[in-house]
């Protein structure tokens, strides 16, 4: 199986994985490291999961009027999760919603691995480009905001192995 998930980190990395996937022990590895779910499968219970991490890391970054699981999201496509800024005309004012989308996929993920996206969306309330300025909020929000961001994407690997579609 190729490492579609992984594509772009050093060679060394990836034979270490490539190593974890033959002995069948990436698994087993994932699950010692992340054991902790999360309950969060409502649209209201993302929202507020969200908020808390807003309102403890960016309390003067725009608000955020919605946050749901988006089943039409593929992570082969679209990353993990959208953030979106919708203009409407209301009256003689401009409105300016901001969303966030998170791929339901990530409803199995281990909740390390739904902060880690979350964060990332919420960095982008205030850094619109993946720049240094953005990566230095994320680890502001999250400082294993790296290692998460990898072992996700290690996660993701396993679960297409699995058979469970991204």
């Amino acid at each position: 199986m190729s490492l579609i998930y992984l594509q772009g980190y050093p060679e060394n990395i990836l034979e270490q994985v490539q190593t974890l996937i033959d002995h069948q022990r990436l698994g087993t590895f994932l699950q010692q490291r992340y054991p902790d779910t999360h309950n969060i499968v409502s649209d209201r219970a993302l929202y507020d999961y969200t908020q808390a991490l807003k309102n403890r890391y960016m309390r003067s970054a725009p608000p955020v009027s919605k946050v749901i699981w988006d089943n039409k999201i593929k992570v082969m496509k679209h990353a993990l999760g959208l953030h979106t800024a919708i203009s409407r005309v209301q009256g003689g004012n401009l409105k300016a919603k901001a969303e966030i989308r998170i791929s339901t996929f990530f409803r199995l993920a281990p909740e390390a691995f739904l902060r880690m996206i979350v964060v990332h969306e919420l960095a982008h309330l205030k850094e619109k480009e993946h720049d240094k300025a953005f990566y230095q909020l994320c680890c502001h929000m999250e400082p294993d905001y790296h290692q998460l961001e990898f072992d996700a994407r290690l996660w993701m690997t396993d679960q297409a192995m699995r058979g469970n579609a991204a």
